[in-house]
Protein backbone atom coordinates (compact mmCIF):
# COMPACT_ATOMS: atom_id res chain seq x y z
CA UNK A 1 0.00 0.00 0.00
CA UNK A 2 2.82 2.39 0.85
CA UNK A 3 4.41 1.78 -2.55
CA UNK A 4 1.14 2.64 -4.28
CA UNK A 5 0.73 5.85 -2.30
CA UNK A 6 4.29 6.83 -3.10
CA UNK A 7 3.65 5.96 -6.74
CA UNK A 8 0.66 8.29 -6.81
CA UNK A 9 2.66 11.11 -5.22
CA UNK A 10 5.57 10.65 -7.64
CA UNK A 11 3.28 10.49 -10.69
CA UNK A 12 1.60 13.78 -9.81
CA UNK A 13 4.89 15.38 -8.81
CA UNK A 14 6.65 14.39 -12.05
CA UNK A 15 3.91 15.20 -14.54
CA UNK A 16 1.88 17.92 -12.87
CA UNK A 17 2.62 21.30 -11.31
CA UNK A 18 0.45 20.55 -8.28
CA UNK A 19 2.70 20.64 -5.18
CA UNK A 20 3.14 17.20 -3.62
CA UNK A 21 5.05 15.87 -0.59
CA UNK A 22 8.64 14.97 -1.33
CA UNK A 23 9.14 11.24 -1.86
CA UNK A 24 12.33 9.41 -2.69
CA UNK A 25 12.32 8.34 -6.33
CA UNK A 26 13.77 4.88 -6.04
CA UNK A 27 12.86 1.73 -7.94
CA UNK A 28 10.53 0.49 -5.21
CA UNK A 29 8.52 3.71 -4.90
CA UNK A 30 8.24 4.15 -8.66
CA UNK A 31 7.05 0.66 -9.58
CA UNK A 32 3.34 1.66 -9.54
CA UNK A 33 3.71 5.14 -11.03
CA UNK A 34 2.29 4.09 -14.42
CA UNK A 35 -1.00 3.07 -12.78
CA UNK A 36 -1.64 6.71 -11.91
CA UNK A 37 -0.98 8.24 -15.33
CA UNK A 38 -4.74 8.18 -16.09
CA UNK A 39 -5.40 10.35 -13.02
CA UNK A 40 -3.42 13.18 -14.59
CA UNK A 41 -5.38 12.75 -17.82
CA UNK A 42 -8.66 12.95 -15.90
CA UNK A 43 -7.50 16.15 -14.23
CA UNK A 44 -6.67 17.75 -17.59
CA UNK A 45 -9.96 16.64 -19.12
CA UNK A 46 -11.90 18.00 -16.17
CA UNK A 47 -10.15 21.36 -16.46
CA UNK A 48 -10.96 21.55 -20.18
CA UNK A 49 -14.59 20.71 -19.38
CA UNK A 50 -14.69 23.40 -16.69
CA UNK A 51 -13.08 25.99 -18.95
CA UNK A 52 -15.66 25.30 -21.66
CA UNK A 53 -18.45 25.69 -19.11
CA UNK A 54 -17.06 29.12 -18.16
CA UNK A 55 -16.80 30.14 -21.80
CA UNK A 56 -20.38 29.05 -22.39
CA UNK A 57 -21.63 30.77 -19.24
CA UNK A 58 -19.99 34.14 -19.89
CA UNK A 59 -20.09 34.08 -23.68
CA UNK A 60 -16.32 34.05 -24.25
CA UNK A 61 -16.78 32.20 -27.51
CA UNK A 62 -15.41 29.04 -29.07
CA UNK A 63 -12.18 30.68 -30.24
CA UNK A 64 -11.32 31.71 -26.68
CA UNK A 65 -12.05 28.20 -25.46
CA UNK A 66 -9.78 26.70 -28.12
CA UNK A 67 -6.83 29.05 -27.68
CA UNK A 68 -6.78 28.94 -23.89
CA UNK A 69 -7.72 25.25 -23.92
CA UNK A 70 -4.63 24.46 -25.98
CA UNK A 71 -2.49 26.01 -23.25
CA UNK A 72 -4.22 24.33 -20.28
CA UNK A 73 -2.30 21.01 -20.64
CA UNK A 74 0.97 22.96 -20.78
CA UNK A 75 0.06 24.99 -17.70
CA UNK A 76 -0.90 21.89 -15.72
CA UNK A 77 2.01 19.64 -16.73
CA UNK A 78 4.65 22.32 -17.17
CA UNK A 79 5.13 21.24 -20.78
CA UNK A 80 7.14 18.20 -19.70
CA UNK A 81 5.95 16.12 -22.67
CA UNK A 82 6.43 18.85 -25.26
CA UNK A 83 10.19 18.69 -24.85
CA UNK A 84 10.14 15.01 -25.75
CA UNK A 85 7.83 15.74 -28.66
CA UNK A 86 10.23 18.32 -30.08
CA UNK A 87 13.35 16.22 -29.52
CA UNK A 88 11.82 13.13 -31.14
CA UNK A 89 10.49 15.17 -34.04
CA UNK A 90 14.02 16.46 -34.63
CA UNK A 91 15.46 12.95 -34.55
CA UNK A 92 12.86 11.57 -36.96
CA UNK A 93 13.33 14.49 -39.33
CA UNK A 94 17.12 14.05 -39.28
CA UNK A 95 16.79 10.34 -40.06
CA UNK A 96 14.37 11.15 -42.87
CA UNK A 97 16.84 13.62 -44.40
CA UNK A 98 19.59 11.04 -44.21
CA UNK A 99 17.46 8.47 -46.00
CA UNK A 100 16.76 11.05 -48.69
CA UNK A 101 20.48 11.70 -49.08
CA UNK A 102 20.16 15.19 -47.58
CA UNK A 103 22.69 14.78 -44.79
CA UNK A 104 23.28 18.35 -43.64
CA UNK A 105 26.77 17.47 -42.37
CA UNK A 106 27.99 17.34 -45.97
CA UNK A 107 26.50 20.69 -46.93
CA UNK A 108 27.98 24.14 -46.66
CA UNK A 109 27.59 25.40 -43.11
CA UNK A 110 25.98 28.62 -44.35
CA UNK A 111 23.05 26.57 -45.64
CA UNK A 112 22.69 24.17 -42.71
CA UNK A 113 19.47 24.87 -40.79
CA UNK A 114 19.43 25.15 -37.02
CA UNK A 115 19.41 21.61 -35.68
CA UNK A 116 16.31 22.23 -33.56
CA UNK A 117 14.33 24.03 -36.23
CA UNK A 118 12.11 21.11 -37.12
CA UNK A 119 11.15 20.63 -33.48
CA UNK A 120 9.91 24.23 -33.42
CA UNK A 121 8.02 23.71 -36.68
CA UNK A 122 6.44 20.54 -35.28
CA UNK A 123 5.47 22.33 -32.05
CA UNK A 124 3.83 25.25 -33.86
CA UNK A 125 1.97 22.85 -36.13
CA UNK A 126 0.86 20.85 -33.11
CA UNK A 127 -0.67 23.85 -31.33
CA UNK A 128 -2.38 25.11 -34.48
CA UNK A 129 -3.97 21.72 -35.17
CA UNK A 130 -4.86 21.17 -31.51
CA UNK A 131 -6.51 24.57 -31.29
CA UNK A 132 -8.35 23.95 -34.55
CA UNK A 133 -9.70 20.69 -33.16
CA UNK A 134 -10.91 22.39 -29.99
CA UNK A 135 -12.86 24.96 -32.01
CA UNK A 136 -15.02 22.09 -33.28
CA UNK A 137 -15.83 20.71 -29.83
CA UNK A 138 -18.91 22.15 -28.22
CA UNK A 139 -21.44 19.35 -27.66
CA UNK A 140 -21.63 17.70 -24.24
CA UNK A 141 -20.89 14.30 -25.77
CA UNK A 142 -17.79 15.72 -27.44
CA UNK A 143 -16.56 17.27 -24.20
CA UNK A 144 -17.00 13.99 -22.36
CA UNK A 145 -15.11 12.17 -25.10
CA UNK A 146 -12.38 14.81 -24.89
CA UNK A 147 -12.06 14.10 -21.19
CA UNK A 148 -11.88 10.35 -21.84
CA UNK A 149 -9.30 10.87 -24.60
CA UNK A 150 -6.95 12.57 -22.12
CA UNK A 151 -7.25 9.54 -19.85
CA UNK A 152 -6.83 7.06 -22.70
CA UNK A 153 -3.66 8.71 -24.02
CA UNK A 154 -1.96 8.50 -20.65
CA UNK A 155 -3.14 4.94 -20.08
CA UNK A 156 -1.60 3.95 -23.40
CA UNK A 157 1.61 5.77 -22.52
CA UNK A 158 1.83 3.70 -19.36
CA UNK A 159 1.08 0.53 -21.31
CA UNK A 160 3.87 1.39 -23.72
CA UNK A 161 6.31 1.55 -20.81
CA UNK A 162 5.35 -1.89 -19.43
CA UNK A 163 4.86 -3.59 -22.83
CA UNK A 164 7.43 -2.10 -25.19
CA UNK A 165 11.19 -2.66 -24.85
CA UNK A 166 13.18 0.22 -23.33
CA UNK A 167 15.96 1.68 -25.44
CA UNK A 168 18.41 1.44 -22.54
CA UNK A 169 18.55 0.21 -18.97
CA UNK A 170 18.33 3.66 -17.49
CA UNK A 171 15.96 6.60 -17.61
CA UNK A 172 12.31 6.87 -16.64
CA UNK A 173 10.82 3.94 -18.64
CA UNK A 174 13.30 1.51 -17.13
CA UNK A 175 12.84 2.79 -13.56
CA UNK A 176 9.05 2.54 -13.78
CA UNK A 177 9.02 -1.23 -14.26
CA UNK A 178 10.44 -4.36 -12.73
CA UNK A 179 10.13 -7.96 -13.82
CA UNK A 180 8.19 -8.89 -10.69
CA UNK A 181 5.50 -6.23 -11.15
CA UNK A 182 5.37 -5.87 -14.94
CA UNK A 183 2.58 -8.42 -15.44
CA UNK A 184 0.54 -6.86 -12.66
CA UNK A 185 0.89 -3.43 -14.23
CA UNK A 186 -0.11 -4.79 -17.62
CA UNK A 187 -3.26 -6.32 -16.15
CA UNK A 188 -4.29 -3.17 -14.29
CA UNK A 189 -3.71 -0.85 -17.25
CA UNK A 190 -5.45 -3.24 -19.66
CA UNK A 191 -8.54 -3.32 -17.45
CA UNK A 192 -8.49 0.48 -17.13
CA UNK A 193 -8.12 0.91 -20.90
CA UNK A 194 -11.01 -1.49 -21.58
CA UNK A 195 -13.29 0.47 -19.25
CA UNK A 196 -12.26 3.72 -20.94
CA UNK A 197 -12.94 2.42 -24.45
CA UNK A 198 -16.30 0.97 -23.43
CA UNK A 199 -17.19 4.32 -21.85
CA UNK A 200 -16.37 6.09 -25.12
CA UNK A 201 -18.72 3.82 -27.06
CA UNK A 202 -21.46 4.29 -24.47
CA UNK A 203 -21.16 8.08 -24.67
CA UNK A 204 -21.39 8.15 -28.48
CA UNK A 205 -21.10 4.82 -30.37
CA UNK A 206 -19.69 6.08 -33.67
CA UNK A 207 -17.36 8.82 -32.43
CA UNK A 208 -16.32 6.70 -29.46
CA UNK A 209 -15.41 3.77 -31.69
CA UNK A 210 -13.45 5.95 -34.11
CA UNK A 211 -11.67 7.61 -31.17
CA UNK A 212 -10.65 4.26 -29.72
CA UNK A 213 -9.42 2.94 -33.07
CA UNK A 214 -7.45 6.13 -33.73
CA UNK A 215 -5.77 5.98 -30.31
CA UNK A 216 -4.81 2.33 -30.80
CA UNK A 217 -3.47 3.11 -34.27
CA UNK A 218 -1.21 5.84 -32.86
CA UNK A 219 -0.09 3.44 -30.11
CA UNK A 220 0.81 0.82 -32.74
CA UNK A 221 2.73 3.42 -34.75
CA UNK A 222 4.52 4.41 -31.55
CA UNK A 223 5.71 0.84 -31.05
CA UNK A 224 7.16 0.40 -34.52
CA UNK A 225 8.62 3.91 -34.63
CA UNK A 226 10.34 3.56 -31.25
CA UNK A 227 11.71 0.11 -32.05
CA UNK A 228 12.99 0.90 -35.53
CA UNK A 229 14.11 4.50 -35.18
CA UNK A 230 15.13 4.78 -31.52
CA UNK A 231 15.93 1.22 -30.48
CA UNK A 232 13.07 1.18 -27.97
CA UNK A 233 11.00 3.40 -25.71
CA UNK A 234 12.67 6.52 -24.30
CA UNK A 235 11.55 9.47 -22.19
CA UNK A 236 11.33 11.67 -25.27
CA UNK A 237 9.50 9.06 -27.31
CA UNK A 238 6.85 8.83 -24.60
CA UNK A 239 6.25 12.57 -24.79
CA UNK A 240 6.10 12.37 -28.58
CA UNK A 241 3.48 9.63 -28.42
CA UNK A 242 1.38 11.43 -25.82
CA UNK A 243 1.24 14.66 -27.85
CA UNK A 244 0.50 12.81 -31.07
CA UNK A 245 -2.22 10.71 -29.45
CA UNK A 246 -3.93 13.70 -27.84
CA UNK A 247 -3.74 15.68 -31.07
CA UNK A 248 -5.29 12.81 -33.03
CA UNK A 249 -8.02 12.39 -30.43
CA UNK A 250 -8.94 16.08 -30.46
CA UNK A 251 -9.17 16.13 -34.25
CA UNK A 252 -11.24 12.96 -34.32
CA UNK A 253 -13.66 14.17 -31.66
CA UNK A 254 -13.95 17.59 -33.28
CA UNK A 255 -14.24 16.61 -36.93
CA UNK A 256 -16.30 13.43 -36.61
CA UNK A 257 -18.47 15.13 -34.01
CA UNK A 258 -19.32 17.93 -36.40
CA UNK A 259 -20.22 15.46 -39.12
CA UNK A 260 -22.46 13.43 -36.82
Amino acid sequence: MKSMINGFIIAIDMYCVIPMPKTERNRKNMQYVTCFFPVIGFLLGALLWGWHSLCDLYGFGQACFALVGAVIPVAVTGGVHLEGFMETANVLHTKWRQRKGQDTKKQDTAHVPYKGAFGVIALVSYFMLYGAGLTLIWKKEQLLLLLLSCVISRTLMGMGIVWFPAAQEEGTPYCFTSVAHKQRLRTVLSVVLTLELVSCVLVQPVIGAVLGLAAMWVWTYYYYMARRQLGGVTDNAGGYFLCLCELTSVLVVGMVGRVM
